[in-house]
């Protein structure tokens, strides 16, 4: 008996992260693990395959349950639906080497620091160190904590001031090589398998025994040829499969090879310097950053200097960023908590460019390594790939109950065999054969591949259009897509901006606008310098680079752009830029601006600053650029013009993109100490001077497709970081919202103060002109009198900022399925709100699909159902799809091969399937008399019909226009199952029919199978039939019965193929396909040909007996009304969308989907949406009175 759960035995690790597991601990059992190899033995390595298809079946039959701490085998377990199981077994890395220092008093511990993990996980006096591996991630035991804890990456409860004190100086050798030992090389592996490994991995799946057990049965039976046949098909699928999985990894290891052999310069804490490769360093190590255009080769924290960085890699726009170094003093809180959600601008991120490092006062630019390996954001991103989230998608689920129908289908005919055998008292051997053929006869060895090979063809076509696909199983998950969502930026509008104009403040007005073509008229003045020199514009081999908004305000000054060390040769000196006047600038009155100090652009602060001079003056003047509401929030308000918000609004719901623009005399500096003074004393008392109007177009194709995916019933959703106005002006103008549709604004507001949390609605009014008194007006409605006519009927949409959602998601959670149900444009979205909306969409049941340039959109491609990236850089690998199409042209194409792709699916396995249940009805029918078809007629109903059907019928093209409506997306539903249940019934009656009335024609006979057409001497005839019967060597015998199921079942294969291959609305007509019309005449006179033909070797081949004429039009009237019958069931009845409509309303039946259900909920609710109505969360307010939403969907689902 085992023993009982000990306390400790289960954990989690990577709690609220993607790959959250949990972890239970178990000890190796010298009893049970005898017992388990005697299982071995006595099952013929049947209980090892078991176990190596379900790892908690071994550990749970070896092991017995203990602690964590005390384990040595874990037991790990997904938190998804799947509850996935994987076995790791515990290591140890020995320290012997080190143990003097390790075990010494604190004040000479060779660790820098007694709190890291590294020093935690030490187990002392023995100095060794317990660790898993999981998917390529080392946890070491922390025994402290009593935990696994991740290790490779430096801990997050650093404050600033201890990372510069505890690591600013480097570690000693002997450290290094502690952490080197415990964390892993900084190296980023990706295994390319050999052949032999990926073969026994192929070939231990359960469908490929199934296949090789197949083979093995019927060389046994002696059916060579059938046996060598599926053993081919066998072969070439597994060489395509293992070609394919040997080209992606051998892809994959080109991609990262690079990273693992790069040289960097570390620094030591006894001041020693030196090169090393990268694969040495481990988290703490100070490296010297010099040079220009290098990769990063793990994540670092800059403690000294500035780098411009190419994120590339992981935004998916060259786009040059800034990079700071950290702060020294605060002592109070963790690093990245104290620089909030901006703590990436301290950050050089693994993958990264680093296009050119400016050292300080205090020596080169200088970073702490703080994650390693597949802890950086490179290895996770390799991690993504590797460990891809599994597909939630019903098809799949819906085919392992389809099989265990067959499975059941083949237990009930091997009790028919077993009976019918038994009475004629067949011997018990070769009743367990006749069993097992005819367990392979109801459950098709091929039909899995009927699953993959329209997703092949579909993968192929996508190619074509310039569309690659990276997890070829989501194709077919496209064809189920009910929602996409759109990046705004690059994405539906154009890359570049266009400076439209420039709007200068007059203290307490704005001037005109002058437009690009006036901006000679602007003077030399704070504006003009503002416009020169507040960006982070830079010079890379002779040409500008930077945010395009920053390139086109600079381009229009006039001015160039050098660097007071152009040759960027000077390592350990600091450049600063500098800005002139070009040869046709119009502005020349001064020499130039220094541009002494730089605050870069936050999205998180919405601002960027800079510290200039002019040449050959000794002012320092500040200048800010950044969104209009944030800059005006630093200004003397006296300087901002009184008709700021009026102005701003006019020109954001003109979708255009408004940047505001301040500056202040810097008085008292020393231009040597900037570094010193803090920002928030920088960056106040500004004077506003203005704005710039930049418009981003629409790119040309964005409308077009939205409205032939609006078309298509294809809901459409925009999640972007932009303003909220000008993204719900851009979804306006694209037709993402129509235009008499209503825009209502929910904004939350979280507690402050006495103030409870509140969500307010409001109706987005667009004004005429900037005189307009009132822009945003919330509209009083009457809810005695019920609502307006377009919100009854759902035509509203809702637009919110990433902060209301936030707020939502946190006090208002019951209200969230509701404002998702008609939420279009969600603005100023972070990258994890961006995906967090995605995951909401799932929750409600819709297949969501992403599209995205790859600018923060990463881990939204990756959350969606389906991900398609416009962008071709590195970070583009993590999205399931790629498309070389940089606009969305390419998403109605991805909808349509994903639906004819999963249509083909269908019909493909519907085809398998009933293949296999009319070879499995033959089967019960000629048991009945010890009978089976005989090796060339299995050869020619699987290769010369079947196969080349399978392959041809396939290949039908996506139609070339989306439908209004999805195909089907699960195997068990109502078509799908009276389809194949109408087949079997009519198979069987067509089949039986056949069987029972040959036996009653005047020239049937049981001892004379040449009575039909060669009477002749019937004596003769009888001896002749003995001798091919009686004395036969072969499972099969000619016989009536025998020829004529044949030769129906090779015409009825072509028929079903007829009538399964679908055309529109999901995939071109048949006729289009002219490889498969071609297959399927061939094939209709091939088999008609055996039936009419009267060419004995023929008939000595097949092994058939001849028939008379009129038998054969028998048979040919029956193939007709099969054909007939089948195709008029299948195309007005079974695949009659509006009759299965109108039979889902007469019964009555509900929505299965919630977000269905929730649907009818609003539509009945009167009083939804509440406009010009603020919600607050619950309170206990003074009066009591408190109000609050409860989401009636969830609450009570069987009203609905």
């Amino acid at each position: 008996m085992k023993s009982k759960v000990p306390p400790n035995h289960q954990a989690m690790i990577n709690e609220g992260e993607e790959n959250e597991m949990e972890i239970f601990g178990y000890r190796l059992s010298a009893l049970w693990i005898i017992l388990c190899v005697i299982g071995y033995c006595l099952s013929g390595g049947v209980l090892l395959l078991l176990f190596y298809w379900k790892p908690e079946w071994s550990v749970w039959a070896n092991c017995v349950p203990s602690s964590l701490e005390k384990a040595n085998v874990i037991l790990l377990r997904s938190t998804d639906e799947r509850k996935k199981y994987t076995r790791k077994k515990v290591r140890w890395i020995i320290l012997d080497q080190y143990k003097d220092a390790l075990l010494c008093e604190s004040k000479c511990s060779v660790i820098s620091d007694n709190d890291s993990i590294v020093n935690r996980a030490i187990r002392r006096p023995d100095v060794k160190v317990k660790f898993i591996r999981v998917q390529k991630i080392r946890y070491v035991w922390d025994y402290s904590k009593k935990k696994f804890e991740k290790i490779g990456t430096l801990e997050e409860d650093h404050s600033c001031y201890s990372i510069h004190s505890k690591y600013g100086s480097g570690l000693t050798t002997e450290e290094q090589d502690i952490r080197r030992l415990v964390c892993g090389h900084n190296m980023i592996e990706v295994e390319v398998a050999p052949l032999w490994k990926l073969l026994i991995n192929k070939v231990l799946n359960l469908f490929y025994l199934y296949q090789f057990f197949t083979v093995v049965l019927w060389l046994a039976e002696g059916y060579l040829g059938y046996a060598i046949a599926i053993l081919l098909l066998c072969c070439c699928t597994i060489t395509l499969s293992l070609m394919e999985l040997r080209q992606q990894s051998t892809k994959l290891n080109n991609l990262v090879k690079a990273h693992n052999n790069m040289k960097v310069n570390i620094c030591r804490r006894d001041g020693d310097c030196s090169q090393t490769e990268s694969r040495h360093l481990v988290p703490g190590d100070i490296i010297i950053l010099s040079g220009k255009n290098f990769f990063m080769s793990c994540d670092a924290i800059l403690i000294n200097g500035t780098c411009i960085v190419n994120e590339g890699m992981l935004t998916g726009e060259c786009i040059p960023v800034t990079k700071t170094q950290l702060p020294h003093g605060d002592d109070t809180m963790p690093w990245m908590q104290y620089s909030g959600e901006d703590y990436k601008r301290h950050v050089l991120f693994c993958g990264t460019e680093v296009i050119r490092t400016e050292s300080t006062a205090q020596g080169p630019a200088r970073a702490v390594v703080l994650r390693t390996g597949f802890n950086t954001t490179k290895g996770d991103m390799v991690r993504s790939i590797l460990y891809p989230k599994p597909l939630n998608f019903k098809l799949h689920r819906d085919v392992k109950w389809f099989f265990i129908f067959l499975g059941f289908l083949a237990v009930v005919g091997i009790v028919y065999a077993v009976i019918i055998f038994a009475q004629r008292q067949i011997s018990v051997g070769r009743i367990i054969v006749e069993s097992l053929v005819l367990l392979t006869s109801a459950i098709c060895p091929i039909i899995p591949a009927a699953l993959t090979v329209g997703i092949i063809y579909a993968q192929s076509r996508l190619k074509k259009k310039t569309i690659f696909c990276i997890s070829p199983d989501r194709i077919n998950m496209c064809g189920q897509l009910n929602l996409f969502c759109f990046d705004k930026t690059g994405t539906l509008t154009e890359d570049g901006l266009d400076l439209m104009g420039v709007i200068p403040s007059g203290g307490t007005c704005f001037q005109e606008m002058l437009e690009h073509t006036q901006l000679q008229e602007l003077t030399w003045g704070p504006l003009f310098g503002a416009m020169a020199s507040c960006h982070s514009v830079i010079m890379v081999d002779g040409n500008l680079q930077g945010d395009p908004l920053d390139l086109k305000m600079f381009e229009a000054t006039g001015w160039v752009l050098k660097t007071t060390d152009e040759d960027c040769c000077k390592e350990n000196s600091s450049g600063s830029m500098v800005v002139h006047p070009g040869p046709g600038a119009w502005i020349n009155t001064v020499g130039g601006i220094n541009v002494l100090f730089q605050y870069p652009f936050s999205s998180a602060m919405q601002r960027m600053s800079v510290i200039t001079e002019v040449i050959g003056g000794d002012e320092l003047t500040v200048y800010m650029k950044g969104a209009p509401e944030m800059v005006a929030s630093f200004c003397r308000q006296e300087t901002v013009p009184e008709e700021f918000s009026a102005v701003l609004e006019n020109y954001t719901f003109q979708g255009l993109r408004v940047i505001g623009v301040a500056y202040k005399i810097l008085k008292n500096a020393n231009r040597d100490d900037l570094e010193s003074i803090e920002r928030e004393q920088i960056e106040s008392d500004m004077e506003f001077l203005g704005l710039l109007i930049l418009e981003n177009r629409l790119k040309p194709e964005t409308k077009p497709v939205l409205e032939e995916l609006n078309t298509a019933n294809i809901r459409t959703v925009m999640i972007t970081g932009d303003n909220i106005q000008t993204a719900t002006t851009v979804a306006k103008n694209c037709g993402m919202i129509p235009e008499d549709s209503k825009v209502i604004l929910v904004e939350a507001q979280g507690p402050d103060n006495c103030s409870p949390a509140s969500i307010t609605w409001k109706v987005l009014n667009y004004p005429q002109s900037v005189n307009d008194d009132k822009l945003l007006q919330e509209i009083s409605i009457n809810f005695e009198d019920g609502l307006d006519g377009k919100f009854r009927s759902g035509d509203y949409h809702f637009s919110m900022s990433g902060k209301t959602y936030e707020n939502v998601e946190k006090y208002f959670s019951d209200l969230l399925p509701k404002l998702l149900m008609n939420g279009t444009v969600f603005a100023r979205m972070s990258p994890g709100q961006k995906s967090a909306i995605i995951d909401e969409f799932r929750k409600l049941d819709y297949y969501v699909g992403m599209c995205g340039d790859g600018a923060n959109d990463c881990a939204a491609l990756k959350m969606a159902n389906a991900g398609i990236s416009l962008s071709v850089q590195e970070a583009s690998v993590a999205a399931p799809f790629n498309s070389h199409i940089t606009n969305i042209q390419c998403v109605p194409e991805l909808l349509k091969e994903g639906r004819a792709a999963l249509v083909t699916s269908f019909c493909m396995f519907k085809y398998m399937s009933m293949f296999g249940l009319i070879e499995y009805i033959n089967t019960l029918l000629l048991y009945w008399q010890r009978n089976i078809f005989g090796n060339n007629q299995f050869l020619v109903h699987d290769f010369a019909i079947m196969f080349v059907i399978f392959l041809t019928m396939s290949s039908t093209p996506a139609y070339h226009k989306l439908a209004p409506y999805r195909p089907p997306g699960q195997l068990i539903s109502p078509s799908m199952l009276f389809s194949v249940v109408y087949n079997v019934l009519f198979t069987i009656a067509m089949q039986t029919y056949a069987f029972l009335i040959i036996q009653q024609q005047p020239w049937y006979s049981t001892t004379d199978i040449f009575s039909a057409c060669d009477p002749g001497n019937s004596s003769l005839n009888q001896n002749l039939t003995q001798e091919l019967i009686g004395k036969r060597h072969k499972k099969n015998y000619e016989s009536f019965e025998n020829s004529t199921l044949w030769l129906l079942t090779a015409v009825h294969f072509v028929i079903l193929a007829f009538v399964f291959s679908k055309g529109k609305p999901f995939r071109k007509p048949l006729y289009t396909n002219y490889i498969f019309v071609a297959t399927l005449i061939v094939e209709f006179a091939l088999t008609l040909f055996f039936i009419f033909a009267d060419i004995k070797n023929m008939y000595l081949i097949l092994e058939l007996v001849c028939t008379p004429r009129s038998w054969r039009i028998h048979m040919l009237v029956m193939l007709i009304i099969c054909l007939v019958v089948s195709f008029i069931v299948e195309e007005f009845i079974l695949d009659n969308r509006a009759l299965w409509l109108a039979l889902k309303r007469c019964l009555k039946l509900k929505p299965g989907s919630n977000y269905k259900k929730l649907r009818v909920i609003l539509e009945e609710d009167k009083t939804w949406p509440p406009i010009a109505t603020t919600v607050y969360a619950n309170s206990e307010e003074a009066n009591g009175d408190t109000k609050e939403y409860v989401n009636l969907a969830f609450q009570y689902d069987e009203k609905v």
